[in-house]
This record gives structure tokens, sequence and C-alpha cells, in this order.
């Protein structure tokens, strides 16, 4: 019986690291959902000690922050903020730094993949419309989402894992690592300087007007609950706790209808956590954690494990099987776990949702981002940023 287990964990993380199964119409959230229903018919795991592998912390602030998200969208405040950076842009190379800025900023905030989904379309149209070169932007959108999100632990997923596992406090995630993702949207801006001469232009841009719409009301009232939050978080309330009454805030209206809230929200990602949480738990009980440990017990090594298996399995599987692995009160670990998970997102085509929601766009409008013109951007970038992010942790 073990073998089969074993068998449907490995197709599991085969298929989470593809995104698919070959022959099969099922996405990630599906692969662990029927990994996790397999793995209990097998039993090496029951229903009741699969439904106590679930984290609810971690479950209730993704809910949280994506509502967030939703009602600022729906407010047309994504939007706005890339005007915003039009207007500040006035030449090509303005335009990639406050586009790499700006994004890393938006991802610090609210979940790295919603900013990319929202941003993608807006500003592919944009450098339609100014007859910039699409690649370089749209690298940059990726890349800073990546970066950017590295600072917060609202940033992306595999952040709130690591802040509802290890228990560090919101600012004090961010002191140690907002530095990292400043400077590596920095060396980002650099790199795609150096990669992509025709950016470096300070010609003055054209005006260009891109439709703007808003609903002020949910703005205004998505802007005090965003600041309410994070004062929320500085002030050191649980997070969970925070983002759930702050969704509850958001859903209580008049104006707009819960359906606009609940379109928005990504549930497929809060089924695959789910079924995620139960794989994990069944790698545990299977003692397949064992052999791994030796293979963390070092800094170093942890970086490297992390940055590898993120790329294999994608990274917000890669932190739950790694979790366990970190002692709870190692600060230090934790960061590394964090920022080595997200950094090595920026390595591949397929190391990070942010990148396939881009390359897509541009096929879609007929522009090839391909995987070794996202390699050449993609390596440097990632194993300079992992090397930052090793010796400012340890310092």
């Amino acid at each position: 019986m073990d073998y089969l287990a074993y068998a449907v964990l490995f197709l599991t993380y085969f298929g989470l690291g593809l995104g698919y199964i070959p022959g099969y119409r099922m996405n990630r959230a599906a692969i662990a959902v029927v990994g996790a229903a397999l793995l209990v018919v097998l039993g090496v795991l029951d229903l009741k000690s699969a439904w106590a592998a679930l984290d609810p912390s971690t479950l209730v602030f993704l809910f949280g922050v994506m509502v967030l998200s939703a009602n600022l969208s729906e407010a047309g405040f994504f939007n706005l903020v890339l005007m915003g950076l039009v207007r500040l842009a006035r030449t090509p190379l303005g335009l990639l730094v406050w586009l790499s800025l700006g994004s890393g900023v938006l991802s610090a905030l609210f979940l790295n993949d919603t900013v990319a989904i929202l941003l993608t379309p807006l500003v592919f149209a944009l450098v339609r419309s100014l007859e910039l070169p699409p690649v370089p932007y749209l690298l940059a959108l990726a890349g800073a989402t990546n970066l950017g999100s590295v600072a917060t632990l609202t940033g992306n997923p595999q952040n709130i894992l690591v802040g509802s596992f290890s228990n560090i406090s919101y600012p004090e995630f961010a002191a140690a690592l907002v530095p990292v993702a400043l400077v590596g949207l920095l060396l980002q801006i650099g790199l795609l300087c150096l990669l992509y001469p025709e950016v470096r232009s300070r010609a003055p841009l054209q005006r260009v007007n891109l439709p703007l719409e808003l609903n002020q009301a949910s703005l205004i009232k998505g802007g005090y609950v965003t600041l309410g939050l994070l004062l929320a978080f500085l002030l050191g309330y649980p997070p969970a706790q925070a983002a759930l009454v702050a969704a509850g805030l958001l859903l209580f209206s008049r104006r707009l209808p819960s359906e606009q809230f609940f379109g928005r929200v990504d549930w497929e990602l809060l089924v695959m956590f789910s079924g995620l949480f139960i794989v994990t738990h069944a790698v545990e009980a299977l003692g397949l954690l064992e052999p791994v440990k030796p293979l963390v017990d070092r800094p170093w090594s942890l970086l490297w494990v992390t940055a590898g298996l993120s790329n294999l399995i994608s990274n917000v599987p890669a932190v739950l099987l790694l979790h366990k692995l970190v002692a709870a009160g190692d600060v230090k670990g934790w960061l590394l776990l964090a920022s080595a998970s997200t950094l090595a997102g920026n390595l591949t085509l397929l190391g990070s949702v942010a990148n396939l929601i881009v390359a897509e766009a541009a096929r879609r409008e007929g522009h090839k981002l391909g995987f070794l013109e996202h390699l050449r951007f993609g390596l440097p970038i990632t194993l300079v940023t992992l090397l930052l992010a090793y010796f400012w942790i340890y310092r």
C-alpha cells in the first residue's frame, strides 16, 4: 500500500510542477484535491486527520487579502496607480523604472499574482499605444511582482504560510526583507537596461489616455480599510483576524453586490492550499521528510534546496514540505525559506504564476516571450538576488 501512496505523491508533485497532468484536464487545485483524496482512500490519513491538517489562519488570511484586492480592483485603484506611474515616467527609461518600482510596491501590499493579473493587460495596452517594445516591460512587470512580494507577509501565498507557521510579526518580516526587495528591484532595472538597450531612451513619451473607470465610494472605503489593515499589522494584531475583519467590513455594502467580491476571489488557490495541507501531512506521516533533513541542516543548503524545489514543484508546495524542517525559533531560517522560495520564481518562465500570466498575455497579442528569452533575464537576477538575500539575512 505504501508503494501506491508513493506513486500518488510522485504524480501529485509532478503535476504541481507542470501545472497539469498530461492527458487530463486538471489544474493545480484539482491535482492537489485528487492527490489528497487518493491518500485518504489508501489509508495514509483518515478524514479526521486530513481535516486537522488544514491551517485555518493561512486560509483566512489569504481570503481576507483576496477580498481587499477584489474591492480595490472593482474600484479602479490599480488602473489609477498605473496612470499615475505613466505621468511620472515621461521617458521609456522612466517608464521602466516606475513600472518596476510601482508594481513591486503593489505586490508587497497585495498578492503578487493578483497584481500580475490586473496590470498585465493594462501594461500591454500602454506600451502598444506608446509604440514601445513590449518584452522588456512585461519582464519588468513579472520580475517586479516576484521581487516586490519578498518584502511583506501579504506579498505572496508562501510568505503568508511562513507567517502562519513561524509567528514572525509583520513589522519584523518587513524590516528584514524590504531592503532585499528594494535592492532586487534596482538590480532588475539595471539588468533590463543592459539586455534591452532600447529601454535606455530618454526621448519624451507621447501623451496617452487609457480607459479609467473609478468607483469613488468603493475606492475611498477600500483605501480606509487598507490603511486600517496595515496599521493593525504594524501594531501586532493577529494577521488572520485582521484580514477577516477587513473582509467583513468590505462585504458589508449597500452599493456593491457580494457576488462582485466573491467572483474575484481566487477560490482555486484556496482549494489548492487545502489539498496541499493534506498531501504534506501525508508526506510527514509516511516519514518521507527524514531523508531531506540532512540536506537542509545548514542555511546555505536550505537556500539552494528551497530554490530548487520551488522550480521543480512550485513555491507553495516547496514551503509546505520544508517548513517542518525549520526550527520554530529560527527566525533567520524562516526568512530564508520565504525569500528563497519567492526569488526562485524569477529563474524560469515556469517558476511563478506571474511569469506565466505575462507570457500568455504576450502570446495572445502576437509577441513571443519564450523560455530562453526569459531565462537570459531570469537566471542572473535569480542568482544575484538569492545571494543577496542569504548574505543580508546572515550578515
